[in-house]
């Protein structure tokens, strides 16, 4: 594991006026695109290796639940979502193909956080 964030997400309703805000306070633009499930997000500047981050327009996902991380996973994304049951955990959302940047997949940990992981393609 190289590090072990590896992406953030802020949940937003309006991502041009988020975009707005981030890039006004920031003094830096935010590039915009759609991830592979058709989300719309506007991603932070950050430099390879290192973990990144976006604004991310999702209707299912309650903005005042908080930040989404996403845990490195490496090669063992399988693995870790075989533990699930041991760790006392549940999965929200099963293993998901992103596209070039591998998979994904989210997990509500013994205390209610969601918390994703993010896995090698």
């Amino acid at each position: 594991m190289k590090n072990a964030l590896n992406w953030f997400e802020i949940p937003v309703e309006n991502l041009d006026r988020a975009a707005r805000c981030y890039e006004t306070l920031l003094g830096a633009t935010l590039r915009r695109g759609t991830m592979g499930n058709g989300m719309p997000y506007a991603v932070f500047p950050y430099e390879e290796p290192g973990a990144g981050g976006a604004l991310a327009e999702d209707p299912k996902r309650p903005r005042d639940k908080g930040v989404m991380i996403y845990l490195n996973a490496g090669n063992q994304l399988d693995a870790i979502l075989a533990r699930v049951d041991e760790a006392n955990a549940s999965i929200v959302l099963p293993k998901m193909a992103i596209g070039p940047e591998g998979f994904i997949a989210i997990i509500r940990d013994t205390e209610g956080n969601h918390v994703g992981f993010n896995g090698e393609a």
